[in-house]
């Protein structure tokens, strides 16, 4: 059987599926949501037993495969614990906490000739989802595609086949169980490129697509799929140290943006500082840096500190996800500004500063997702944001742009209602 006629066979049980699940009421999926949680908690040994083949896979490739190990980061993110599989869990009794946005009233009037509008919220019907090594990321999307009346069709990478497998085997029981059709939760079946190519160009049968993962990926999913797609975006993340900021603030701020967890989009890759106060800050921004053992690639004023690499213009575009950070001195806010402008992937930038006005001018001119003003980047995050667990964070300018919770998973519709009416 080809990967063409495999995706289409999911994609069609995930539209019957769809239908039903438009119809349940906020109590079923509610419901629903808990069961998954409770059960991805009940059958962890199975999924860490699932997760630990992959990692082991990740660090030692098979002889004669002709792969290398994966990176750290990847590693990283491909590694689940019993602390994660809590937070994955705790993610869906959160979204389940959430309003439900099918049927929400986005607008209403009673027009002149007494035709009565509303546009409604209303699923998109069948959700692909194509992601790399972030198994947390299956129950995340299964999670808010539920409760958003959304079946999903999940195609993560081969790196984490048996950990996407076991979790999706322990979701579908546990909706089954609940009362709904275990098919709104399918993996796509095929562990080669063509069944992506198939659901990229499964247009009709899959509402939406949305990438999550590297830039190659997700560039990769926009130029070549037929189907319309939700794009995500890579995090090259500026933190902008201004000539009025409180430089322990400022120091508190850069460390916890690059350090905290460096395998992730919203960690910061760049780091700017006012030459006003290079002076003062840049000796213990390196000290603190790599006393966390990040390597620095910084320009000739940063240079002149021991262990600083000469950057270029790869690093002030490059997402890191490592512990490193490309570094400049900026002689101005404006300077600063362009080199946003310039290098940003427009994910999440940040000022940190005590002048109201340079505040206020950054965030009008960053055209980013995300702007913070003395607030760490990692923040950034559907559920910081209070979204629950996010299914991807948009760069881009359409509905949906920012971490992408439960009302982006959604379209709308008019319900026009009459009473015999005719034009």
């Amino acid at each position: 059987m080809t990967a063409e006629v495999e995706v289409r066979q999911v994609a069609q049980r995930a539209r019957v599926a769809s239908r039903s699940l438009a119809l349940a009421t906020r109590a079923q999926k509610d419901a629903t949501l808990h069961a998954m949680a409770d059960a991805l908690l009940a059958r962890a040994d199975e999924i860490l037993a699932g997760n630990a083949e992959d990692v082991a896979r990740a660090e030692a490739p098979s002889t004669g495969s002709g792969q290398a190990p994966l990176a750290a980061n990847i590693i990283d993110r491909l590694r689940l614990t019993t602390e994660r599989l809590e937070g994955m869990a705790q993610g869906l009794r959160e979204v389940a906490g959430l309003a439900d946005p099918v049927g929400e009233v986005v607008r209403g009037s009673l027009l002149a000739n007494g035709l009565e509008l509303r546009q409604v919220r209303v699923p998109f019907g069948v959700v692909g989802m194509i992601y790399e090594a972030r198994p947390n990321v299956t129950a995340d999307a299964a999670g808010i595609c539920l409760k958003s009346g959304n079946a999903v069709l999940l195609r993560g990478s081969s790196s984490a086949r048996s950990s996407n497998a076991a979790i999706v085997a322990v979701l579908r029981d546990a909706i089954t169980e609940s009362g709904l059709e275990a098919d709104v939760v399918q993996l796509v079946p095929g562990e080669t490129h063509d069944s992506v190519k198939a659901l990229m160009r499964a247009r009709g049968q899959v509402d939406v697509l949305i990438p999550r993962g590297g830039a190659g990926l997700i560039q990769s999913v926009v130029n070549e799929s037929t189907v319309p797609v939700i794009e995500t975006g890579v995090g090259n993340c500026h933190v902008y140290v201004d000539r009025a900021a409180d430089l322990d603030k400022a120091l508190a701020i850069v460390l916890n943006a690059k350090t905290h967890r460096t395998s992730v989009c919203n960690a910061a890759e760049s780091l700017l500082v006012h030459a006003e106060v290079a002076d003062a800050f840049l000796p213990r921004v390196v000290a603190a840096l790599q006393g966390e053992g990040v390597t620095i690639h910084g320009d000739a004023t940063f240079g002149a500190h021991d262990g600083v690499v000469a950057a270029t213009d790869d690093d002030w575009a490059t997402e890191y996800l490592s512990l490193d950070i490309a570094a400049r001195v900026v002689p101005d806010l404006d300077g600063a500004l362009e080199h946003i402008r310039t290098w940003s992937s427009g994910h999440s930038d940040a000022i940190v500063t005590e002048d109201l006005a340079a505040s206020r001018r950054f965030v009008a001119e960053v055209d980013s997702a995300a702007v913070l003003v003395n607030a760490s980047t990692r923040f950034t995050d559907g559920g910081e944001f209070g979204f629950g667990a996010e299914i991807g964070i948009s760069t881009q300018k359409l509905h949906a742009r920012g971490p992408m919770g439960l009302p982006e998973m959604t379209s709308t519709k008019y319900v026009v209602i009459g009473d015999g009416h005719v034009r």
